[in-house]
């Protein structure tokens, strides 16, 4: 007979043994809740993600170059419309987005998610309160509007395969769906007292009438016939297409743009014209009925900046009045710059073309910028080409396209030759849109956000500050370099010319912003506009009312670009308050971009919580 001994456990033993038990229990409690956080958190940013992308195919084909490789197989080709309904769609889906957001712990998120957490939240509650006040968008304006970006938008439509070109053709066939909802929305807008001005409504119709036009369509040399041409060619050399269906295609596209997109346009001007009023004056956002509280959530939106406006008025002041005796001290200092400047004296520029001023640009930031190739990346390459003709009257001077995130290689720069830049102008224009700027930060970004696993909700969230101030702050940036570049060859009077010229361009920004805040958030008159601008020396009546009439037909555009640049001005000295000796513009700027697309009150805090 076998005896088992009984192993005799202390009160000690025992009390140890419950210890490490409840300890492991706890500790396997605590990495579940981290878990289960982080699951749920990516589960819903990718659920937002795919949806999104397959709601706009506009959109998802800007972004993304092969959708397949973020699990998005089937999608049907959609040109999204315009609607009330929508948007209160939005504010259900918004909400409910919210309401899944508030259940997770951030704390429980890594870092980079927390993060996003944090931005998305941001963003979704400002858009939440955003949909109250539907009518006030206004999708048609005369500077930005659908009407001209759409072509510009189908024009860049890349054909990377036959799908794409079939999508692109199913776009255009839906054109007229899309003009007709816009056309429905402006009518709406009419019976709700938020109707645009009638001038403003005119030159939305002249848009529609010369953008497209039979003329041109039936001699065949309309920029969305002959761009489609030349992207058919591309797949036709690359063995992707055959020449019959280049042809097939050609004929269909030719088709749509009749029968389609021409009357869409006709439609649609004609439908504008019906609903002009001449009552209706030319008035900031401020006039309507709680528009002063729309604009103050419109400029977060649009600026990612949360400062109270009476705060972001004092930061413009400011600035004006540095900038301003800036510009005296200069010309105190340096008489015969002030003399070139009045009298516009031509500069002759050491680079002329555009790859030229671009390979300088590149050289000269390499100290202060971090660099875009990674292990096995090829430096990107860039174009630059000119705006269409047809589209020269309603395109920005100059403009980057954004590459999608998977395919950065090539990148394209317009510029619009009707304003002709060249020498300096072409020098800091091609700086605010490609490097430093636009393009450099774009294909920053998304090296940046392949390499760390950036989640890709991410490229929901859109921050104009961000991105155009950015673009301003490395245009200062240039005439620096430029000027430069003459005290090297020993001409001071030039270089000193160039940052009269720099801190002038900052003034009329910092000038612009202010009196968008004024029309739009203060309801100041036509009247009072030509008295500030007056006491400043601008007294031609067609010219405040070209300015009046822009700030209130666009508002925020301009704080979009100057506000981003303060608040980046602003971020730079807290970095710098922060890390005190440990500061360089390397490390400010390796954060900046490093962070990403953001606002400014989540990089500020971004920024205190890295600092040691």
């Amino acid at each position: 007979m076998k005896i088992i001994k009984k192993r005799v456990i202390s009160a000690k033993q025992l009390m140890v043994m419950c210890i490490l038990l409840l300890s492991f229990t706890c500790g396997t409690a605590f990495l579940f809740g981290y878990k289960r956080d982080e699951k749920r958190f990516a589960d819903i940013t990718s659920e937002l993600f795919v949806s999104e992308m397959k709601s706009n195919t506009l959109n998802m084909h800007y972004t993304l170059a092969y959708p397949e490789n973020y699990g998005i197989y089937d999608y049907d080709a959609v040109l999204s419309c315009y609607s009330a309904e929508k948007t209160l769609e939005e504010k259900d889906n918004y909400q409910s987005i919210l309401d899944s957001l508030y259940e997770i712990n951030p704390d429980k998120l890594i870092e980079n998610d927390r993060y996003t957490y944090m931005l998305l939240l941001r963003t979704l509650e400002n858009s939440l309160a955003l949909c109250s006040y539907t009518y006030y968008d206004e999708p048609l304006s005369p500077a930005s509007g659908a009407q001209s970006q759409l072509p510009i938008l189908l024009a860049e439509y890349t054909f990377r395969d036959k799908e794409d070109v079939e999508d692109y053709l199913k776009l255009l066939d839906q054109s007229d769906e899309y003009f007709e909802s816009l056309l429905r929305f402006e009518q709406e807008k009419k019976d709700a007292g938020l109707l645009m001005s009638e001038s403003s409504l005119e030159k939305v119709k002249e848009q529609c009438d010369t953008i497209i036009t039979s003329e041109e369509l039936t001699s065949e040399t309309h920029f969305l016939q002959t761009t489609f041409s030349e992207r058919l060619d591309k797949l036709l050399s690359e063995g992707l297409i055959t020449e019959d269906e280049k042809l097939a295609y050609i004929s269909e596209n030719n088709r749509l743009l009749r029968t389609v997109l021409l009357p869409a346009y006709e439609k649609l001007g004609d439908g504008l014209f019906i609903l002009e009023d001449e009552t209706i004056p030319t008035a900031g956002l401020a006039s309507k009925p709680d528009g002063a509280e729309y604009y103050r959530l419109y400029l977060i939106s649009q600026t990612g900046s949360y400062r109270d406006i009476s705060e972001i008025k004092k930061l413009l002041l400011s600035a004006f009045t540095e900038e301003w005796n800036t510009i005296q001290d200069i010309a105190k200092d340096n008489p015969d710059a002030a003399l070139l400047y009045i009298n516009d004296a031509e500069i002759i520029f050491p680079y002329e073309t555009a790859d030229e001023m671009l390979a300088e640009l590149r050289l000269s930031m390499e100290s202060a910028f971090p660099s875009t190739v990674y292990e096995g990346d090829e430096t990107p390459a860039v174009q630059v080409k000119a705006v269409s003709q047809s589209l020269e009257p309603y395109c920005a001077p100059a403009f980057y396209l954004t590459a999608p995130i998977d395919d950065t290689d090539n990148n394209v720069i317009y510029i619009n030759n009707r304003n002709s830049p060249q020498g300096l102008e072409l020098y800091t224009t091609l700086a605010h849109e490609g490097y430093p700027g636009h393009l450099y930060q774009t294909v920053f970004n998304n090296h940046y956000s392949a390499e760390n696993n950036v989640n890709n909700v991410r490229q929901l969230l859109w921050y104009g500050g961000y991105l155009e101030g950015w673009a301003v702050y490395v245009e200062f940036i240039s005439y620096d370099y430029a000027s430069e570049l003459y005290s090297s060859m020993n001409q001071e009077d030039i270089a000193d010319t160039i940052q009269i010229e720099k801190h002038n361009r900052s003034l009329q920004l910092c000038l612009y912003s202010i009196l968008d805040i004024m029309i739009n958030y203060e309801n100041a008159s036509s009247v009072q506009i030509a008295e500030v601008l007056s006491s400043l020396g601008i007294n031609s009546a067609s010219s405040v009312s070209s300015v009046y009439s822009y700030i209130a037909e666009e508002p925020c555009n301009y704080l979009k670009y100057y506000l981003g640049y303060l608040e980046i001005s602003e971020l730079k000295k807290q970095a710098e308050a922060l890390w005190q000796d440990d500061y360089s513009d390397m490390s400010f700027h390796t954060f900046f971009l490093e962070s990403g697309p953001s606002d400014f009150t989540s990089l500020s805090e971004r920024l205190a919580a890295q600092t040691p």
